[in-house]
């Protein structure tokens, strides 16, 4: 799966505060990941996060 920093995922569950989008800060075996509702950062191992993608949207460089 093609993924980038900086890229949007939308995604199959929502985080408690509500929101389902998420921004990619870091990639590699672990992703960081920045939520877009209340702004809580995380990490998640690669195959965790691929698996409850449902879009990446990538902003226009």
């Amino acid at each position: 799966m093609d993924i980038r920093v900086n890229d949007i995922l939308t995604m199959k569950k929502k985080h408690p505060c509500g929101s389902d989008r998420w921004l990619v800060l870091r990639i590699g075996a672990d992703f960081k990941l920045r939520c877009l509702g209340c702004g809580r950062e995380v990490m998640n191992a690669r195959g965790k996060v691929e698996k409850f993608i449902r879009e990446v949207e990538r902003p226009d460089n």
